[in-house]
């Protein structure tokens, strides 16, 4: 980060002082976030998740050691980041492009990234478009390279040629509407505080920071253009698919498709976190259609033989499998006790598997 650059310092956190900028780029206007003094040091990008924001990352990025310069990024549409619409049809490759254009902007010639859920996504497709920008990828329960919802095997076949099952349909209205008005009560169990406490960890999770972390939440930009996007009717089970604008039918089968990164060259090393609690990123994900808890909500459910729960860590592995064989090499680290955020409830276990993987990037 250039002293140049007009910035805001953030309240200190856990010793370390995080700035914040917005930045121009040949994009968009990016907000940044970084720990103050690193310059010198080997950049580490975080791309945050669906419904979220930058501030999720304080924790993690002020633990790591002064070797490296954390630099988390808001996504388009939210934190302080511009509210530009997302191209559905594009996949995640608009903030992938406003990633690799806030990285030009910061004059970040090459940089590690770490991604979680959505920005795990958004991170494969930076590495699949530019795999000479990253000296290695380190993917925190990230959404299936196949999409999110809509699948039913590990190659990605899709429960219908529209996608039905996946998309903006996916998400209740309830809390699409309670995310707009701004809703931190504890009392409304469709709201984003319900969301974050039964969601984002598991059970046992120590509250700390919650404040911060639902406001992160709250700051994501609400519409068909932004989260959850627009909403297409389908003649299949469970009768939505994906439209053609916002986030979530950016991350749907018929718009995301992320196996090429099996085939990029270089190929940078792949660290794959995740909790052993997760239950949105899973191979029985409770936001799925498909769910057992959530099948009788939709009339007409035609049986698990044919509309299964879409197998999310079973992709994964397909793809990184493949990966590997074709010449990278991937860990995967389960994190007990953790759900869909284990940096945030487990940071002294994640840390242990992330600075290695580092570490052991640069000496390549």
């Amino acid at each position: 980060m250039t002293d140049s650059l007009p910035h805001r310092p953030h309240e200190a956190f856990a010793g370390a002082s995080i700035d914040t900028a917005v930045i121009p780029t040949a994009r968009t206007a990016t907000c940044v976030r970084w720990i103050a003094g690193r310059d010198r040091s080997e950049p580490v990008v975080f791309l945050h998740g669906n419904i979220s924001s930058s501030l999720f990352f304080f924790p993690l990025m002020a633990h790591l050691p002064r070797r490296f310069r954390p630099i988390a990024l808001d996504l388009r549409g939210f934190g302080g980041s511009d509210p530009d619409p997302v191209d559905a049809t594009r996949g995640v490759r608009d903030f992938s492009d406003d990633v690799l254009a806030a990285l030009d902007a910061l004059h970040l010639g090459r940089a590690h990234v770490v991604g979680w859920s959505l920005g795990g996504a958004v991170a494969m497709q930076a590495v699949i478009d530019a795999p000479e920008r990253f000296s290695s990828l380190t993917l925190i329960a990230p959404v299936s390279p196949f999409g999110f919802g809509g699948t039913i095997d590990a190659e990605g076949r899709m429960l219908a040629p529209d996608g039905a099952g996946s998309g903006a349909g996916m998400v209740s209205p309830k809390f699409v509407q309670a995310l707009a008005n701004g809703d931190t009560s504890s009392e409304n169990r469709s709201g984003p505080r319900a969301l974050l406490r039964r969601a984002y960890v598991a059970p046992g999770w120590d509250g700390e920071g919650e404040e911060e972390l639902l406001a992160g939440m709250l700051s994501t930009v609400v519409g068909p253009d932004n989260y959850p996007g627009d909403v297409a009717r389908s003649e299949s089970w469970p009768f939505f698919a994906p439209g053609t604008r916002g986030v979530m039918n950016a991350i749907a089968p018929t718009n995301l498709e992320l196996t090429d990164l099996v085939e990029v060259e270089p190929k940078p090393p792949v660290l794959w976190l995740r909790g052993n609690g997760d239950v949105v990123i899973s191979d029985a994900s409770s936001m799925d259609p498909a769910a057992p808890s959530r099948t009788g909500a939709i009339a007409g459910y035609p049986g698990p033989e044919v509309a299964p729960p879409q197998p999310m860590i079973a992709q994964t592995r397909a793809v990184l499998d493949a990966f590997a064989e074709r010449g990278g090499r991937y860990r995967e680290v389960v994190i007990g006790g953790a759900g869909h955020a284990p940096y945030l409830e487990k940071l002294p276990v994640t840390l242990e598997a992330l600075v290695p993987h580092l570490d052991g990037a640069e000496k390549e």
